[in-house]
């Protein structure tokens, strides 16, 4: 079957403008173009929009979507399966906060069930880790070790409403420093060293012991791996090189 612009867009539930944006950037081209020059969508450009807006519905950019299914190796099976895998992520994230959700429902209106501290933020902290584990578990379990990483996340998951707070203002109080260590000078200076010693009260909220060792080579990591570089220097264009030196003065591995 063939759609116009105007059909396509109908079933899919996508605007006619976004469709003509995705002819322009070279992403969605037409089948044809016909002699009244409507352009004109047949399965195959169907199949592709469906794999466009499913990476579109995980987060992935348009530009990398077109290189991922621009690429001599996509292959559209596999592409679905990974996409599969995914959705029952997110659906597994979403029962759990719903659950939470519920059950502080019943806990404001029907009186006599309370709700722990752990339980009121488990959805939160669960889907934290679910991320963690999709974006990093690989890279930080070969290096650290299974058991490492597993008691990481008991300890994230076992934190009191207090304890979460201040971990997560611990986080924000080191990108914080970064920046403002960035514009005042090396890694060397106060400001930075501060920077260095509030990363690691940040972790010791999820390290059950603290080497400099350890943390010297999670600071590698972070320039090393591209996903690590890319969350800090989107932040700020150098932030994950600055950091790295400046922890590894503050552990004395800098030699």
């Amino acid at each position: 079957m063939e759609y116009t612009v105007k059909k396509l867009s109908r079933l899919a539930g996508i605007s006619t403008r976004t469709l003509r944006y995705y002819d322009e950037i070279g992403i969605l081209k037409p089948a044809r173009i016909n002699s009244s020059g409507y352009r004109i969508y047949g399965q195959t450009e169907v199949d592709r929009l469906q794999q466009i807006l499913f990476y579109k519905e995980l987060g992935i950019s348009l530009d990398n979507i077109k290189n991922i299914i621009n690429a001599p190796s996509f292959d559209k099976l596999n592409s679905l399966k990974e996409h599969r895998e995914e959705l029952f992520e997110k659906r597994k994230q979403l029962d759990l906060l719903i659950a939470n959700v519920n059950k502080t429902i019943t806990a404001l209106t029907e009186g006599g069930i309370t709700m722990t501290d752990e339980e009121k933020f488990e959805g939160f902290k669960q889907k934290m880790i679910d991320d963690n584990e999709k974006n990093y578990g690989e890279k930080v379990r070969a290096k650290y070790g299974e058991e490492k990483i597993n008691k990481s996340n008991e300890m994230l998951k076992g934190m009191t409403e207090e304890q979460y707070a201040e971990w997560q203002k611990l986080g924000i109080d080191v990108m914080d420093t970064l920046k403002e260590a960035m514009a005042a000078g090396g890694p060397a200076s106060e400001l930075a060293q501060k920077t260095a010693y509030l990363h690691r009260q940040w972790l010791r909220f999820t390290w059950d012991s603290y080497t400099k060792e350890a943390h010297a080579r999670l600071a590698q990591m972070y320039v090393d791996d591209e996903r690590f570089a890319s969350y800090y220097d989107q932040q700020q264009s150098g932030a994950a090189v600055f950091l790295r030196d400046a922890i590894l003065i503050y552990t004395g591995k800098n030699k």
